[in-house]
């Protein structure tokens, strides 16, 4: 018996390494000291020339939505959802993203189902400026189940000390400033797979006439990046935007109270967007009450701004300038008597 036997197979992951180094190697930043297969990446920060910089890290996953790659076998969005969900999540606190690290675990490694996930993890990165600096990939057998897998993002970047965006000014009177989402992002797939696949009985290559796409579209949307369209606003303007929430797992509901200082509540019209169609036929179809759909998805908006009622226009027509038509006030901050910040939502 060899280690090939017990379910390990060098060989496969020596060519999945051949294979991405070419992608990887295609992000590459100046900052790059490294290559591909090294111990340890290496990146120079003196190369983005910040004067007092303050390095902002985060770490995630894609969760159950890749039960619907598995499903599909169109592994090619994953990579740029996990890449694009982690550049916002530093992005809201006014970070640039300077390199990402990956994580694929699987019980058999199939080179070809890995190439098309590093891939996308190379094409979001680019995209984003972000070096793929390096990663891991492991093979565990018995592990996990044949054809399934597990992938997880870590990014670091930077921002100029007093640019950091935390939060700390926003005030009553302040306004809400929704950018859209879309789609499901990369939160909410445990309740939507239930819907889709036990309640309704659908195939996840099943055509849906109210959304004019296959199950498999409709739920494989790449998460977006909002760099492209906020850093032009964070450059030209600082200290225009007060706050920046990432709408995630746990919806406006839970995602925006985590920027707003003690004693103030967020008001959310609800009417202030159109909920886009994915949203309201999973509602329909699985008679989910309106709260916990709030409390589930982002509901068409997949990151909220704040910023002075004066300033709003402004932010906004940056926004269009940039590329994104879609920004608009979906509501305002107010005074609240508790010390704990809280979203009420109103019509």
């Amino acid at each position: 018996m060899d280690y090939k036997d017990s379910g390990v197979d060098i060989d496969a992951g020596n060519e999945v390494v051949r294979r991405i180094k070419g992608l990887a190697r295609a992000t590459f930043t100046p900052g790059v000291l490294s290559e591909i297969g090294s111990f340890g990446g290496l990146f120079r920060l003196g190369e983005r020339g910040l004067a007092d910089p303050v390095l902002v890290a985060s770490a995630d996953g894609v969760g159950t939505k890749l039960r619907v790659a598995f499903m599909s076998g169109i592994h090619g969005t994953i990579g740029a959802d996990l890449v694009n969900h982690c550049v916002n999540d530093i992005l809201v606190q006014g970070a640039a993203p300077l390199f990402f690290l990956d994580y694929l675990a699987t019980g058999r490694l199939d080179p070809d189902v890995a190439v098309q996930i590093v891939d996308g993890l190379a094409r979001a990165s680019r995209e984003n400026g972000c070096a793929l600096l390096g990663g891991e990939t492991a093979e565990m057998p018995g592990f996990y189940a044949d054809g399934e897998y597990d992938v997880a993002g870590f990014i670091v970047g930077a921002v100029e000390r007093q640019r950091l965006i935390d939060g700390k000014q926003i005030a009553a009177g302040d306004v809400l400033v929704g950018l859209p989402s879309s789609g499901l992002h990369t939160n909410g797939y445990s309740l939507a797979r239930r819907i889709v696949f036990d309640g309704l009985k659908l195939g996840v290559h099943d055509r849906v006439p109210e959304l004019g796409t296959t199950v498999a579209e409709a739920l494989l949307a790449t998460h977006r990046s909002y760099l492209p369209v906020i850093r032009p606003l964070l450059d030209d303007a600082p200290g225009l935007v007060k706050g920046m929430a990432h709408i995630t797992g746990g919806g406006i509901t839970d995602n925006l109270p985590r920027v707003l200082p003690p004693r103030t509540d967020a008001v959310v019209r609800a009417g202030a967007w159109e909920v886009p169609p994915l949203f309201t036929w999973l509602e329909r179809a699985g008679g989910v009450p309106r709260e916990d759909m709030l409390r589930t998805f982002n509901m068409g908006i997949g990151l909220i701004m704040v910023v002075a009622a004066g300033d709003a226009d402004r932010a906004i027509g940056a926004l269009r300038a940039a590329g994104e038509p879609g920004a608009r006030v979906i509501g305002r901050i107010a005074s609240a008597a508790d010390a704990a910040p809280a979203v009420r939502y109103e019509s």
